[in-house]
């Protein structure tokens, strides 16, 4: 059950207004804007502010093409994106917008909340947040004296990691890849080339970036907040990994994938897909097809694209390549005319639609826990090319699971691919690999209930604060 020891009650009679801060990169926005347009469903009644960068707000409702997709009770407002005027970011440095932004908090943050209580002229009564902004919200959230809620989207053991940043950097040795982080409950599968880069102690003579010292600030925040919400199951956790993040934390509240309905719904009619991936996967044998996706933040090297173009055009495997117009002009020449009996490039893919699709046999991806998870959903084993972040923790955890393979050595070549091809879709490892797979998909099916019961509890939670 849910705390209430820390909340802040207000008047019965006022209006309910919950802000969210937003950590404006990545998929960060979408899938918290995901849940909040769920909640805002779920409690009507709530007035919901979404405090978010301009560009960022504006990628997200650019995306949006249904008239319901946001709720009439969600705001939006805009902060200072910390780059100053004049400035070009140079794109060489992927974490520089980052640690600007980073380094205009929380100043630009109360600033947005300022804006919010003046536009509706009604006082913030429960604060959330990205987990990534855990210290600069925690410090507002007391300062106006409100409950704060924090959400975490990718698997809790990579939280777990930020959350013993300070221990794994006192016991790890960062040289050595394949220590093991047996000494942190739960991540006893992990190693140290598996951490993303921030939890990790900076290189000799190199200073710690905004952003990693931000990360590394989480595990003295986190308990602070009145309960931190899960994107996830926690069944698919390990019991020790269960225990010790309910033994750190207030609350904590499994709410399920933020991004997907699960039962999934049925699956759309082929023709009301315009980028036509549905129609050309009818035509495919069931469990035959590679579906081919790095999301839209990483992108093969040029070696590896056309080593990735190679293998797929020798193994003769059925495949369905989501690549953008840029990286398309980069393929091999003659490689989409060579193909074209047997596969499709496109430039983008209803992906959630795609995994669902009975032809599909295995997803090759960069780890992304939202693509991780929409695989889970449908029982879709996985080849793992992590780049960067969380998704080496994600590309082991998956290993562990016995649902996947990681590329070997981490990086692309056309044999690598071409062995892991074979591997998946036709030996009996992979065939224990997709019945792993099936057997995952039904855990989550299972698991839907005690997650929405997590859900109304957060509903309650921001309702009565």
């Amino acid at each position: 059950m849910y705390t209430t020891m820390s909340v802040t009650k207000s008047s019965d009679h006022e209006e309910k207004h919950v802000a969210f801060l937003a950590f404006p990169f990545g998929s960060h926005p979408h899938t918290r804007l995901s849940l909040l347009r769920k909640l805002a469903r779920a409690a009507p009644n709530v007035h919901f502010s979404f405090i978010n960068t301009a560009s960022s707000t504006h990628s997200l409702l650019s995306k949006s093409t249904a008239d319901d997709d946001v709720p009439h009770n969600i705001n939006f407002y805009q902060v200072a994106d910390g780059v100053p005027e004049n400035h070009v970011l140079t794109g060489k440095n992927p974490v520089e917008a980052v640690n600007l932004f980073l380094k205009a908090t929380p100043d630009n943050l109360k600033k947005g909340l300022d804006t919010a209580v003046a536009d509706t002229g009604k006082r913030i009564t429960c604060l959330l947040s990205d987990a990534f902004l855990s210290a600069s919200a925690a410090e507002i959230a007391e300062d106006m004296n409100v409950p704060w809620i924090p959400i975490w989207s990718s698997l809790p053991c990579c939280l777990s990691a930020h959350v013993y940043t300070h221990l794994i950097r006192q016991r790890c040795d960062a040289g050595n890849g394949s220590g093991t982080l047996d000494f942190v409950p739960g991540l006893s599968a992990m190693r140290a080339v598996d951490l993303p880069e921030e939890v990790l102690m900076p290189q000799v003579g190199e200073e710690e970036s905004i952003f990693s010292r931000t990360l590394s600030q989480m595990g003295s925040a986190l308990p602070r907040a009145t309960a931190v919400v899960m994107g996830f199951f926690e069944e698919l956790n390990s019991p020790p990994l269960n225990h010790d993040l309910r033994s750190k934390f207030q609350n904590v509240l499994y709410v399920g994938f933020l991004t997907l309905s699960l039962p999934a719904p049925p699956l759309q009619p082929s023709i009301s897909d315009l980028t036509g991936c549905l129609s050309w996967l009818d035509g495919r044998k069931n469990g035959s097809v590679a579906y081919v996706g790095f999301g839209t933040l990483a992108s093969l090297p040029h070696e590896e694209l056309v080593a990735a173009a190679e293998a797929l055009q020798t193994s003769g495997v059925p495949f369905l390549w989501s690549l953008n117009e840029k990286s398309k002009e980069l393929l091999p020449k003659g490689f989409l005319e060579k193909t074209r009996t047997h596969g499709k490039v496109v430039a983008w893919t209803p992906q959630a639609q795609v995994l669902a699709h009975a032809s599909i046999g295995v997803f090759v991806t960069h780890s992304g826990a939202n693509s991780v998870y929409e695989s889970i959903a449908n029982g879709v084993p996985l080849i793992c090319r992590p780049f960067f972040g969380d998704q080496h923790m994600i590309g082991r955890v998956i290993e562990e699971w016995g649902i996947g393979v990681g590329v070997e050595g981490g990086v692309i070549t056309k044999n690598r691919l071409v062995k892991s091809l074979e591997l998946v879709l036709g030996h009996e490892h992979g065939k224990a690999m997709r019945e792993k797979a099936e057997a995952l998909k039904e855990v989550v099916l299972k698991a839907v209930d005690n997650a929405t019961q997590d859900f109304n509890s957060l509903v309650h939670l921001i309702s009565a604060s």
